[in-house]
């Protein structure tokens, strides 16, 4: 995961227009018209090999085109870029990324289209699923190590929060290095910055709008913060991380909801970023794993990570089934063996274990219980995550073995649903949601 100690990259020392002798990152709109073209390309014929299914069409083509005002492309230009994002863009993916990687401002650094498509895609104050999916494919395709922009996350929810500090660091290498991140805060915001009303996103929903303001004017200046503190600034502030501000561990079940008793989440994590994962459990154990968090100890997908605790009762009594079939299907290995031992007489009239026999009714009812209820969690949590607990952000869920089945009821529940601005994605193994 990104953290704060990681090194910088190199930034180019361009002096930024209206301010004068203060180096600014450079942005997409200051590429060549050619490799803006590239740019937007990429992203198009990328879109379209990411969701290539008819019901994700219109996001790919609202979003090509949304990009091509972004960078300042001719109009004449969007009827290619919608071909594109509609997969007739063949393979062209790779020959757009090695068009970009020849321009001079991203040979030296090509996290300046990450941290440009960043700053786009939170500029209405909601961060897509699909839209991180396609930008860490981007970032990948040229090259980039994709906890850079963990990094570029992680800068941009420091951002608000930072006050001005004292300068306290002495040696030279300490402050090159914050210097280089306040460089990067400062870009993010700009970027983020409506045109017409300089608005800027924020996304601690919690705090109180003259401290935000305050820690956004030292990076920004007083006209920006100004707008942050504004009742449209704190209105689209709010919507990346949800009005409470204290994101999935806020919520708390009032009532029994259906057949469901317990359906709490937990913190894995202590901090904050601008996608989460909830992680799912498939059952609990006695020993190491009679907790909801214990198999995820290891996990590390996002700065901000939950556990669903639910039902644990039945949970377990599926766990203590579980290890008493494991438990015989031990004392049958073990018979197996002694049949090729001097004692093979002696095994060969001893009968199976009851356990075996019995199997069926060791695990029908725990399991029968288990599967009824995981249906029904996975569709309160997709109106919890409809509802917009967690803001306008993604959600990574994982789970395993009953945990899956729940994460399969919420997508299910979820798209017969069909809540407008609802985003699903997929990689290989997480599935992403955003609403």
């Amino acid at each position: 995961m990104a953290t704060g100690d990681r090194s910088s990259r190199g930034l180019p020392q361009v002096a930024e227009p209206g301010v004068e002798g203060e180096p600014h990152l450079p942005t997409g709109r200051e590429l060549t018209e050619t490799n803006r073209f590239a740019y937007a390309a990429l992203c198009g014929v990328s879109l379209s090999q990411l969701f290539p299914e008819p019901e994700q069409r219109s996001f790919c083509t609202d979003f090509v085109a949304s990009l091509v005002k972004w960078l300042d492309l001719s109009e004449a230009v969007l009827p290619t870029m919608t071909a594109f994002a509609s997969g007739l863009g063949g393979e062209g993916a790779d020959m757009f990324a090695q068009i970009l990687l020849k321009d001079p401002i991203l040979k030296d650094d090509p996290l300046v289209i990450t941290q440009d498509l960043l700053s786009f895609s939170l500029k209405d104050g909601r961060y897509d699923a699909r839209a991180r999916v396609l930008i860490c494919h981007v970032t990948s395709l040229l090259r980039v190590p994709l906890e850079e922009l963990d990094l570029l996350e992680e800068m941009f929810l420091e951002s608000l929060k930072e006050t001005k500090e004292e300068e306290s660091e002495t040696a030279e290498a300490s402050r090159k290095k914050k210097e280089n991140r306040r460089k990067w805060k400062r870009y993010l915001l700009i970027g983020l910055a409506t045109l017409g009303g300089g608005t800027v996103i924020g996304v601690t929903g919690g705090l109180a709008a003259p401290l935000v303001a305050a820690g956004a004017a030292t990076i920004i200046g007083s006209a920006g913060a100004a707008a942050l503190g504004s009742a449209a600034g704190i209105a689209v502030m709010t919507s990346l991380f949800g009005a409470a501000g204290a994101g999935l561990t806020g919520y708390k079940m009032k009532k029994r909801v259906g057949a469901i008793e317990e359906f709490t989440f937990l913190p894995l994590t202590e901090g904050r970023q601008l996608h989460i994962t909830i992680a799912i459990t498939g059952w609990l154990a006695s020993g190491k794993y009679r907790t909801f968090s214990a198999p995820w100890a290891a996990l590390a997908h996002s700065r901000e990570q939950y556990c669903l605790a639910w039902e644990a009762k039945y949970l377990m009594e599926l766990g203590n089934a579980l290890e008493t079939i494991l438990s015989g299907l031990a004392n049958m290995v073990a018979q197996e063996a002694l049949k090729y031992t001097v004692l093979s007489g002696l095994v060969a009239a001893l009968t199976w274990p009851a356990s075996l026999l019995s199997v069926a009714n060791v695990i029908d009812n725990p399991w029968g219980v288990c599967l009824h209820r995981s249906a029904e969690v996975g569709k309160h949590l997709a109106h919890i995550l409809l509802s917009r607990q967690q803001g306008r952000r993604p959600v990574t869920l994982i789970g395993f073995s009953l945990g899956a089945r729940v994460i399969y009821f919420c997508l299910q529940e979820m798209a017969q649903e069909k809540a407008p601005g609802l985003g699903l994605a997929h990689t290989r193994n997480p599935v992403h949601v955003s609403s």
